[in-house]
């Protein structure tokens, strides 16, 4: 019983990453500002990456210009210059979050077996779904999920 209770809360847990914020929570007076906070190096006080190159000898992204928190120029294949930055730092999260939800899934199957169900290995239930079509099918509501994300 214990097991399934720390299932439960690990499943809700990760679930409250998928929501949005309470409506009750106080909302900040403050105006937006125009840009977002800049990270500076201990010596010169210069804005964190201007002077770094990421990789050396591509130079740094026109997109890339050190606003973004983290951002130090690293984009080798150029996709800041094809993409708009917001919709990549959107899809990065959203990849890292069903990435997690996947682990999440991978953990929970080699502890508890649903009723009814028999059960199998991660290893040998991927292959099975590989040869009777289960993988297509999630590839195809992924796809799905993703295209409607994208314009919604």
């Amino acid at each position: 019983k214990m097991l399934r209770l720390s299932i439960l809360a690990a499943c809700v847990a990760a679930a409250q990453a998928f929501t949005a914020p309470a409506a009750f929570l106080k909302t900040s007076t403050r105006a937006a500002t125009a840009r977002g906070p800049t990270m500076q190096l201990y010596k010169d006080g210069v804005i964190q990456g201007l002077g770094v190159e990421a990789v050396p000898g591509l130079g740094r992204p026109s997109n890339l210009d050190g606003t973004l928190v983290g951002d130090v120029g690293f984009d080798p294949l150029g996709f800041s210059d094809i993409f708009d930055v917001n919709v990549l730092r959107e899809a990065e999260l959203k990849h890292g979050r069903i990435a997690m939800l996947a682990t999440l899934g991978l953990i929970v199957q080699e502890v508890y077996t649903f009723p009814f169900f028999d059960k199998v290995d991660p290893i040998p239930a991927h292959d099975l779904l590989v040869k009777t079509g289960g993988m297509s099918q999630i590839l195809l509501w992924t796809s799905f999920a993703e295209i409607f994300g994208g314009i919604a």
